[in-house]
């Protein structure tokens, strides 16, 4: 059976990889190599793609965290390449950001970009996709709000897994060794 055929109104919150890669892709497990690595606890819940409102927010309760939305954005030339972490529940304009950042014009990135620079696919957008991006083409950028919980809710770099990690984990421990310097904004 595969991992995600579990009964769909449940959601078992787990300790921890997955005790099986049976259904898994490399680059989901490839994160939970960089978390134990670090020696980064963690939260998993498997789940359908969440691809509804309704999913997300079954899959917010389960985790207990601040469910980050990461946008993959660039600059109008397709140049320049950011990671954007808010709140789930925050709104995003992009003139709210682009004189922070001093770039104008941002869009969302195409799909060729996310899998270039960060092996995703679009509705996985994840900061752990980051690991994947070694020439460092894509800057990280987060809203302060997001500091805000004691936990950061995300993809494995596949939406049909979410994780929770402490924040201070994420800030003092991942982001280092994804060697992506984030650069605070306020939305």
């Amino acid at each position: 059976m595969h991992p995600f055929a579990r009964q769909k109104e449940m959601m078992i919150l787990e300790k921890g990889r997955p005790a099986s890669t049976e259904g898994r892709l490399e680059k989901e497990m490839r994160v939970y190599d960089l978390l134990d690595s670090l020696g980064v606890e963690y939260m998993r819940v498997d789940h359908e793609a969440a691809m509804t409102m309704e999913i997300c927010e079954q899959i917010d309760r389960t985790l207990g965290a601040t469910i980050c939305k990461n946008l993959f954005l660039c600059n109008r030339q397709e140049t320049d390449f950011y990671l954007l972490m808010i709140p789930g529940d925050k709104k995003f304009k992009t003139k709210d950001i682009s004189a922070q950042i001093g770039s104008s014009r941002l869009s969302f990135a195409g799909e060729e970009h996310m899998l270039r620079y960060l092996d995703i696919t679009p509705g996985s957008v994840s900061i752990l996709g980051l690991m994947n991006d070694k020439e460092n083409k894509v800057r990280l950028l987060i809203d302060e709000d997001v500091l805000n919980g004691e936990y950061i809710g995300c993809h494995p770099c596949i939406n049909t897994s979410s994780l929770r990690i402490k924040t201070s984990d994420m800030m003092d421990k991942i982001i280092p060794a994804l060697a992506h310097e984030p650069q605070m904004v306020k939305l």
